[in-house]
């Protein structure tokens, strides 16, 4: 992108540029003061944007049903970029939400050439394993596998159809020789996403996506496609208000009142207004304005606050009358952890990350081998002191094993002055590190009977 940020879910060159990446993308910055209990993640801004975050914090203070979705790539050993999803999700999760979890072996199979029968075994055996020893309840999460789940593969069919190749290249930078397989999977995705608020998944309700920004443009494709798809549409007025305008379909033009001959049935078209309506006087609105010839009703009076209160009732309204009627879905979004080397984390490269399952000598070779903030001699850092925002010793304690805000400020400010130097600094993140490690290894014997719990009941063999 000319003068932008191109974002890439599949490069290992992603931008840090977080504000521009806010702007361009038109993210919304999380302010954690108006989370409920905020994670350390919140806290730390590490957890620093999001898309209609609003709706999940809505329907927890009123005690509605909300949810989260994740997935997993079943190819490679699970991290500690990892864990940092996992940290949210149980958030979420602790705020009331049910979790649904895909394993994405269909996309594995197509993509990496991972068999579906050594998907599953990673899967339970490396990732599962790990959602029951960080805690994640098992009565509240279900894992369930693209293979095993065609309503997915169905719904990422059906959604295909409202968008096209020109949308993928400007959201992917698909060109005439990218592989189909990275076509269809981002559809595949979509399904994963939105299926969820079918009426067998849990029904209508917010669902969150809590992802690194270099997943963005899934989510700004399955939102697009899912609006794309509603037959009630909600936009801003230009003398302020809102107005609800019908979105004529192949599927739906019978529905909201188009005849075989393409003219209006009047009957039909004031049965739907009359629905309408009534949707906005039980919302507690009177100043509206009806045309049912234009397909439109306008809301003077209304806010974009009000927005959030009708869209659902035009969804209710839309699968009564047989659509589909899916809402947005909400996403937040996390910074990378740097990798060990200073780059991105990766599974495929050990000696960029740490593992779950990673051996407390290897772990502890791999931090004393991490890139430092130190200056190049002892004199040097006790005069002009160490960068803890490139020292990765230092990042690994703030994304992973400080919980303490003022234990983490106290190591920050010691390292700036001087006073702590870098192998003082890469000693605490291994002690850290170790007794994290040590403490995991024991829940993860203690949760081991848990795994097949974990698996939604397609999921089961």
């Amino acid at each position: 992108m000319a003068g932008g940020i191109a974002i890439d879910p599949w490069s290992s060159n992603q931008s840090t540029d977080y504000a521009r990446i806010i702007d361009q993308f038109g993210l919304e910055s999380i302010d954690y003061s108006l989370l409920p209990n905020p994670h350390m993640l919140h806290r730390r801004g590490i957890i620093f944007a999001h898309r209609d975050l609003n709706l999940i914090l809505d329907a927890h203070s009123s005690s509605k049903p909300f949810g989260v979705l994740t997935g997993l790539m079943p190819s490679g050993r699970m991290h500690l970029g990892h864990k940092m999803v996992v940290d949210q999700i149980k958030w979420f999760q602790e705020q009331g939400a049910d979790v649904s979890i895909a394993v994405a072996d269909l996309e594995a199979l197509a993509t990496r050439g991972v068999s579906l029968d050594e998907c599953r075994r990673i899967a339970l055996g490396e990732y599962v394993a790990n959602y029951a020893a960080l805690g994640l309840d098992v009565e509240n999460t279900q894992v369930y596998f693209q293979s095993s789940r065609p309503v997915v593969q169905r719904l990422g069919f059906m959604l295909g159809k409202r968008t096209n190749l020109t949308e993928f290249e400007a959201i992917y930078g698909f060109a005439g020789d990218t592989n189909l397989a990275h076509v269809q999977a981002p559809l595949v995705q979509a399904g994963d996403i939105l299926h969820p608020q079918l009426e067998e998944y849990g029904g209508l309700r917010p669902i969150v996506v809590p992802v690194g920004v270099d997943q963005d443009p899934h989510l700004r494709l399955t939102r697009g496609i899912a609006s794309k798809t509603n037959w009630f549409n909600i936009s801003k007025r230009k003398s302020g208000g809102l107005v609800i305008g019908l979105s004529l379909q192949d599927e739906n033009s019978h529905a909201l009142g188009i005849g075989i001959d393409g003219r209006i049935d009047r009957d039909r078209r004031n049965s739907v207004f009359e629905k309408l309506t009534a949707i906005l006087k039980n919302i507690g609105f009177s100043d509206f304005r009806a045309n049912p010839k234009h397909g439109s009703i306008e809301v003077p009076s209304a806010t974009g606050r009000d927005r959030d209160l009708i869209r659902p009732a035009l969804l209710k309204l839309e699968r009564e009358m047989g659509g589909h009627g899916l809402l947005q879905p909400s996403s937040t979004y996390h910074q990378f952890a740097v990798g060990m080397t200073g780059d991105k984390m990766s599974s495929s490269r050990p000696e960029t990350t740490i593992f779950l399952t990673e051996d407390i000598s290897a772990m502890e070779k791999k931090v004393k081998s991490s890139f430092s903030g130190g200056q190049p001699s002892l004199e040097e850092h006790r005069r002009l002191g160490g960068d803890p925002d490139v020292d990765v010793a230092f990042q690994y304690l703030k994304y992973f094993f400080e919980d303490d805000d003022s234990a983490l400020a106290e190591v920050e400010s010691g390292y700036r002055s001087g006073e702590i130097l870098t192998g003082q600094m890469k000693q605490l993140c291994i002690d850290k590190a170790a007794t994290y490690l040590n403490n995991l290894n024991e829940m993860r014997d203690q949760t081991s009977h848990l795994v097949e719990e974990f698996l939604a009941s397609d999921a089961r063999s």
